[in-house]
């Protein structure tokens, strides 16, 4: 199978990097990303860049050059939910755009996209049990997802009276092109700042993390043939 994964930025980009498989790089202008093989399976990690826009490139990149048929994404995240504490590791089963809104305009609800059924975007449901019998205790995650770093706690409050438990700034984009693609997609989180943490939570979690999400994935693709 051709897979994608697309990471948000160096940091977490470097637990796939530091694995032991052979790594061919074929960065261009654009992009940081790599080529190995998993499984027998063709893999291309790109790191997107922070947010909805470079995450939706990267993604679409990957779909369009490679014809990847699986995008993959993990990485760390923010918890909205008090209970959650650093190193929880997640799939996400739902997510929606924070930041979007039509209703006042058209006949949908907040953050709905026209196009879909409801407010979320899900991801791909056969993906999520194999992870779900690769790792039983891994936790559901529904992902607000958006622009802004979210380290204010009205900011985290609100997003969670949504039904949201984590944030992030990616997937909702990702999970989106991949949708209008017809291209399966997975996310994996961990997460890296609590509810009472701030940024320098993250800036102290993020790698050890990021490698906890990055070893649910490989076994994942171990599993993919």
């Amino acid at each position: 199978m051709r897979i994608g994964i697309v990471i948000a930025i160096e940091r977490e980009l470097e637990s796939f990097l530091k694995s032991n498989y052979e790594i061919e790089n074929l960065s261009n202008n654009t992009f940081k990303y790599f080529k190995t093989t998993i499984n027998n399976n063709e893999v291309y990690a790109i790191k997107s860049g922070w947010g909805l826009i470079d995450a939706a490139m990267a993604t679409q990149f990957l779909i369009t050059k490679h014809d990847v048929e699986l995008i993959l994404n993990f990485g760390v995240t923010g918890a909205l939910d008090p209970k959650l504490k650093v190193s929880d590791l997640f799939y996400v089963s739902k997510c929606l755009n924070y930041d979007f809104d039509t209703s006042t305009i058209d006949d949908v609800d907040k953050h709905q996209y026209g196009d879909m059924k409801d407010k979320y975007i899900y991801l791909d449901s056969q993906m999520i049990e194999l992870i779900k019998k690769i790792c039983p205790d891994i936790k559901e995650a529904v992902d607000a997802s958006g622009d802004m770093f979210v380290d204010k706690k009205e900011d985290k409050e609100a997003r969670f009276k949504e039904g949201c438990n984590i944030c992030d700034m990616e997937i909702v984009a990702i999970s989106r092109v991949c949708a209008l693609n017809n291209v399966k997609c997975l996310s994996i989180k961990c997460i890296s700042d609590e509810y009472d943490g701030d940024g320098k939570d993250f800036e102290k979690n993020v790698r050890s993390s990021a490698d906890k999400a990055f070893k649910l994935i490989d076994a994942l693709i171990h599993n993919i043939s």
